[in-house]
């Protein structure tokens, strides 16, 4: 077998278009066994200032909406006699139109969120890259006939195909999913199969054929380890996406319906009283914008970490 080139870049090639207001994937090294020891990766990972509070911005989040039962002060669903208080002592973020604890909302509703948001993700990225690593790698007329299809979904309002997606079912997070996931993946698709055009044609792949190994060798011992460190920077980047999607329909009314908190429900319940009580809308706001803030910069500081032009100029 041939070995991989120690420094070879992988990266999207040029006609790839940017889906959604998403960037491109970056270049990264060609397998995850030359990005160098993991104690190397760790220490460029802790050397990068957006990593570290990307990082820490995210498991926070997780962190509480993972252990909400057990911090919440109240039972997220109790209805009290204090309707619409201002944020106290007793109540950090005040109470809503019902007399229920916003704290203990939110923290439970980004247990709902995050977890849509995470599972979102992991759907859109396992078959985007199922799709796009069968178009890059087979290429020809399976290349033509996926490439087709992804295209004219692709000229598509894709938002707009969600909330068309999600209406045909009843109001639900599990409509919201199927919405997303059905028009989130063509993106991704592209997107992978531009990095596995890439790898396909490195030498020491061509070289692995060559030997005769097969197509599920190649694709397994190749090409998914040389783009892993570029779709789990895309993972971060479109999960905030999506986090944001997720809290659009459901505020749209697509969604979790009430009384289950959810941070897009709830800024809906909270529009009526916006004028007087912003701080009902402007909490959940904070949480969505917080969480996204950090995953935007978990990606911005693995990007830079795992693009080798960066290490290239001594920045690393």
């Amino acid at each position: 077998m041939v070995a991989g080139p120690r420094r070879a870049g992988v990266a999207a090639s040029a006609e790839e278009p940017a889906v959604g207001g998403d960037v491109l994937a970056p270049a990264v090294d060609p397998a995850p066994g030359t990005v160098g020891a993991p104690r190397r990766l760790a220490g460029r990972v802790l050397r990068s200032g957006n990593a570290c509070a990307g990082g820490a911005i995210v498991a926070l989040a997780a962190g509480a909406a993972l252990l909400a039962p057990l911090v919440s002060p109240q039972d997220p669903l109790v209805i009290t006699g204090e309707r619409l208080r201002s944020p106290s002592w007793g109540h950090l973020l005040g109470t809503d139109g019902l007399g229920r604890d916003v704290l203990s909302r939110i923290l439970h509703g980004g247990r709902l969120s995050l977890g849509a948001a995470a599972l979102a993700t992991a759907l859109v990225m396992s078959i985007g890259v199922l799709v796009g690593t069968v178009a890059g790698h087979f290429g020809g007329k399976v290349d033509a006939v996926i490439m087709r299809v992804v295209d004219l979904l692709l000229a598509l309002p894709g938002l707009v195909v969600a909330f068309a997606i999600a209406g045909l079912f009843e109001p639900s997070v599990l409509a919201v999913l199927v919405g997303l996931v059905s028009v989130w993946w063509v993106g991704f698709a592209r997107i992978v199969r531009g990095l596995v055009l890439s790898v396909r044609r490195q030498p020491y792949v061509e070289a692995s054929s060559a030997l005769g190994a097969g197509n599920a060798r190649l694709i397994r011992r190749h090409i998914l380890p040389n783009i892993a460190p570029a779709v789990v920077v895309l993972v971060t980047q479109r999960m905030g996406r999506l986090i944001l999607a997720v809290a659009g329909l459901s505020f749209l009314g697509l969604g979790a319906q009430p009384p289950t908190p959810e941070w897009g429900s709830m800024l809906n319940e909270s529009r009526p009283y916006f004028p007087s009580y912003p701080h009902l809308m402007l909490a959940p706001g904070m949480a969505v914008s917080f969480v996204v803030l950090g995953l935007n910069l978990l990606g911005d500081g693995l990007r830079d970490v795992l693009d080798p032009r960066l290490r290239a100029t001594g920045s690393w």
